[in-house]
């Protein structure tokens, strides 16, 4: 018992200030606190130092819950505390930009939720403020560190499937259909444009987008429709029905680098559909295919197999050769969306050891935000929108 209290105490450690206190606040603490029990070669283990909200009472109680050392309720006292290494941000997206800049001119990491902002505009100076002051940072598209979906990485890099002529890509949600769902506050700040900066495109496709040019290069150019079905919400903040800026659906094609058509869509008026996440690949020799709901599972079809047996194959990616499984159970035993998130802390933590960078960087993140603002600006044009992107 001594060696192993010697062994944990010899760990460098990684003191984090968490602001936000929502969903991703805990998918967050969560993951600070389990990545060292799994991935225990680690040089680093995270403290959780302070946490940062608004409300005092509730961010005491979330303080308690999650076991931070302590809390503060203004994010600009936190940055200045001796005693924070990183800064991770949780808030909503029109907040993201002050609070990372502040914290990389104060020479604390950033790790940053996604999208890195609302706009390219808010986006770019983060990216120069990180650079200059040279600090760490990462932005938290998890979907890359799923097993499956990185395992889908390494048969694509590999060249098993070819050239690539296809890739597309759904996210379905339903839950804003009701037209009394207010927008605005607490909870409700995706629905308000002056929060979020958009809706599906910046939420639910900037994933899409983030995982399809991980996977298959830059895009080069977007042609998109959208969609806002209620246009006129109660605001819990203001107090009156105001109009809805946010785009409700999303479908956009394109061009990829590699010369591969790309096909996209997001709703969040897909009845039926609570968080369905899927892509598919098709290639000159082989296609892949992952679905969410079943996300320890990828299935790949490969065309040079016997035609007797020829057909998709369902792979349960949970063997210890298996991207990050090894740290888990046995074979055949899943894990879960929690664990993307333990994923990613290990690799920022291993990134602290090696030097390299944390991927996605923010720097990375700007080409999502730059496809993400093309997509909405050629909805509202009606015409095709080079991204600019630089993959």
């Amino acid at each position: 018992m001594n060696v192993m209290i010697t062994k944990i105490k010899d760990k460098k450690t990684l003191r984090i200030g968490l602001i936000g206190y929502g969903l991703m606040g805990r998918a967050h603490s969560n993951a600070y606190k389990r990545v060292g029990d799994f991935f225990t070669e680690l040089e680093y283990r995270p403290i959780l130092k302070a946490v940062c909200a608004r409300n005092e009472e509730r961010v005491k109680v979330f303080a308690d819950q999650w076991g931070y050392e302590s809390f503060e309720t203004d994010w600009r006292a936190l940055i200045a505390r001796g005693d924070i290494d990183a800064i991770d941000i949780c808030v909503p997206n029109n907040m993201h930009a002050e609070i990372a800049i502040a914290a990389a001119e104060a020479g604390k990491m950033v790790l940053c939720e996604k999208p890195l902002a609302g706009t390219v505009v808010e986006a770019q100076p983060m990216v120069d403020a990180v650079e200059k002051a040279g600090v760490k940072n990462t932005v938290w598209y998890n979907y890359r560190r799923v097993p499956a979906v990185t395992l889908a990485k390494q048969l694509v890099d590999s060249g098993k499937l070819g050239k690539i002529f296809h890739y597309r890509a759904n996210f379905l949600q339903d839950w804003t259909i009701n037209p009394d769902l207010p927008q605005g506050g607490e909870g409700l700040w995706r629905l308000d444009t002056e929060a979020a900066g958009s809706g599906v495109t910046g939420d639910l496709l900037a994933h899409c987008i983030d995982t399809a040019m991980w996977l298959n290069g830059g895009i080069k150019d977007v042609s998109a429709v959208t969609e806002t079905f209620i246009k006129e919400r109660f605001h819990q903040l203001t107090g009156k029905v105001q109009k809805v800026g946010i785009d409700d659906a999303c479908i956009f094609h394109c061009h990829f680098d590699n010369g591969s058509l790309g096909l996209f869509e997001s709703t969040r008026y897909a009845r039926g559909h609570k968080a369905h996440y899927t892509f598919e690949i098709n290639g000159e020799h082989a296609s892949i295919r992952w679905d969410l709901h079943d996300l320890t599972r990828l299935e790949y079809f490969d065309y040079s197999d016997d035609s007797i047996v020829r057909g998709w194959r369902s792979i349960h990616v949970t063997d210890d050769d298996q991207p990050y499984m090894d740290k888990w159970w046995v074979p055949g035993l899943s894990i879960g969306y929690e664990h993307t998130f333990v994923h990613q802390v290990a690799d920022f933590l291993k990134s602290l050891e090696t030097g390299h960078p944390c991927s996605p960087t923010f720097t990375e993140a700007l080409e999502t935000q730059k496809v993400c603002e093309a997509v909405l600006s050629s909805a509202k044009s009606r015409s095709w929108k080079e991204t600019g992107v630089q993959w």
